[in-house]
């Protein structure tokens, strides 16, 4: 198990591995029942997706609306008078045209081989509202780089805005090996063979293994749990080991 060391300026980050939220941006409290809606955190791929990082919060206690207005970026928030210490205030600022930048007052430090790398927030993809901050993937040092960083966003489009509430997250932070280390094969015809078959026989299963687990949701949309009878013999088959 890996420990990732924190420290922050701002208490306000409040760093933490990323949870779901239900009701909230993972969708309503309904069940896998037909009649139900669907919702992001019906699907387990997309659960444990979501889960795998470290989320950032929004730490100011005003909200903050970034737009592009006749192609110019405008920041609509009162931050009040700059505090002590020098840092960069408003803390927000245009990176270009098509970026801004926040100055992020966080410190993570990662072992070894490890690094980190700033990516959207998972609500970025179940936002109907298309305000969520679009942070830009960046992959980060922090074992021999101590220094307090600035994420970069993604500008709205011309018209759009992002929104940045109090208490809501504002990106992702993963923590991934520093060399992306692997080659890309094709397989043997022997490979696929065993692959091939290997699908052919979860298909013919599907109806058994998801007897008691298949509901249509309102939208006449088909889900079964397949998928997550397999996931949880897997887990118990690595516990035994």
């Amino acid at each position: 198990m890996s420990i990732i060391k924190y420290r922050v300026a701002n208490p306000g980050l409040r760093p933490r591995r990323t949870k779901l939220e239900i009701p909230g941006w993972a969708g309503k409290s309904q069940p896998r029942a037909t009649g139900s809606h669907e919702h992001p955190w019906h699907c387990l791929p997309f659960t444990e997706g979501a889960q795998y990082g470290i989320e950032i919060f929004y730490p100011h206690a005003n909200e903050l609306r970034v737009k592009k207005i006749n192609g110019d970026l405008v920041f609509d928030g009162d931050f009040g008078p700059p505090p002590d210490g020098g840092l960069q205030w408003p803390p927000f600022r245009s990176f270009g045209m098509e970026f801004y930048t926040y100055q992020l007052l966080l410190d993570l430090k990662v072992e070894g081989n490890w690094a980190i790398r700033t990516e959207p927030h998972p609500r970025f993809y179940t936002d109907p509202t298309d305000t969520v901050p679009i942070a830009v993937p960046a992959l980060l040092r922090t074992e021999w780089w101590p220094m307090i960083s600035f994420v970069v966003f993604k500008s709205p489009a011309e018209g759009r805005v992002h929104v940045f509430r109090p208490g809501e997250a504002m990106l992702q932070i993963m923590i991934i090996p520093v060399n992306s280390d692997f080659t890309l094969s094709e397989m043997t015809d022997d490979e696929a063979a065993e692959r091939e078959m290997r699908s052919r026989r979860i298909h013919a299963s599907r109806e058994t293994l998801a007897a008691d687990s298949t509901w249509t949701s309102d939208t006449d949309t088909v889900f079964d749990g397949t998928y997550r009878h397999l996931l949880r013999a897997a887990k118990a088959k690595i516990r035994e080991e």
